[in-house]
């Protein structure tokens, strides 16, 4: 019944990006040089939970979710869609037909959404490529449908508008309508809302949850705003250059983090309360580069609390209560 319960399953996903060399260098190198984006995480996300990815800018959140839809293969790894393992499909038959079940909400709504294209079209592409439609008037309907369920009506009013005449807000609705016009069962949501003004973020937010409800399917949220994560997921995990540092409940690891990188995130939350005291977390030096990451845990280079075997075994993902992992020698050397 669990499994059943399971929408998305990854397991020792890796994604290294090879650099390219110019031809001398190629000559002489034993080895290409690649970037260690994703290395060898697995996690599942449930139905209608939201999942979510926090961690600084590099650390493969976005490389993570692009795996998952398969945008990009995998270096190695599975990736199962409802117990069904996705990389084994061929892209142009079997993979086109179940893209119409897992969808993407990129950040920038500015980028995302082609200008030359009217708003009717922009949601309509996806019915008529996925032919889910039989006539141009179904087309419409769907089209309606999905305008007055992202809050912008009357429909006519925006459906033969362009992107320019709208504003941030409505945009990222619009690019929200073409992922759900196809009412799918996963979402891949990459900072949905980092590009929009602080005044309409909770707007497009409280949208999200309510459609989750509304279409029973699960999402990937991908932020670096951990107040964010907190309020929109129900689990989450802490990813650091490739790996996962920590996972659990976002109540947990929020209140009672166990990865001293957690920590460090948290700690450099804002507080509206300038009589609040914060626990203070020094992280030192700068993330290290992801062509050569450090041996053994990753975060040893700047963490407070790194000791000898940190910096010689690479730490596993370990169980430690019921939905609560860490990668951690302070809990694998006890």
């Amino acid at each position: 019944m669990e499994n059943e319960n399971i929408v998305i399953k990854a397991r020792n996903l890796t994604k290294h990006f090879p650099i390219k060399m110019g031809f001398m260098r190629t000559l002489v190198s034993k080895e290409t040089p690649v970037v260690h984006a994703v290395d060898d995480i697995s996690f599942d996300i449930k139905r209608e939970e939201f999942f979510g990815l926090v961690g600084e800018s590099g650390c493969g959140k976005t490389t993570t979710g692009r795996l998952l839809l398969r945008l990009i293969e995998p270096t190695s790894g599975q990736i199962f869609f409802k117990g069904m393992d996705i990389l084994t499909l061929p892209l142009e038959r079997e993979m086109r037909r179940l893209r119409r079940k897992m969808q993407i909400v990129f950040q920038d709504p500015y980028e995302s959404l082609n200008p030359r294209m009217s708003i009717f079209d922009i949601i309509a592409e996806p019915v008529r490529i996925q032919k889910v439609a039989e006539t141009e008037e179904q087309v419409a309907e769907k089209v309606a449908k999905a305008l007055e369920e992202m809050d912008l009506v009357p429909p006519e009013e925006f459906m033969y508008r362009f992107p320019h005449e709208l504003s941030g807000g409505q945009r990222q609705r619009v690019a929200i309508a073409r992922a759900f016009v196809l009412e799918p069962e996963f979402v891949v949501a990459d900072e949905p809302v980092s590009m929009l003004d602080a005044s309409i973020r909770s707007e497009v937010a409280k949208l999200m949850l309510s459609l989750v409800k509304k279409f029973h399917c699960s999402f990937l949220y991908i932020t670096h705003d951990v107040a964010l994560a907190r309020y929109m997921c129900n689990r989450i995990a802490v990813m650091y250059l490739g790996k996962i540092a920590e996972a659990g409940t976002s109540d947990l690891v929020i209140q009672k983090p166990l990865h001293p990188y957690t920590e460090a995130l948290i700690a450099a939350v804002p507080v509206p309360d300038p009589t609040a005291r914060r626990t203070e977390v020094v992280i030192k030096g700068e993330v290290p580069s992801a062509i050569n990451p450090p041996t053994g845990c990753r975060f040893n280079t700047r963490c407070p609390y790194a000791w000898d075997v940190c910096r010689k075994e690479e730490p596993p993902l370990i169980q430690i209560e019921k939905d609560r992992f860490v990668a951690c020698h302070k809990y694998t050397k006890k």
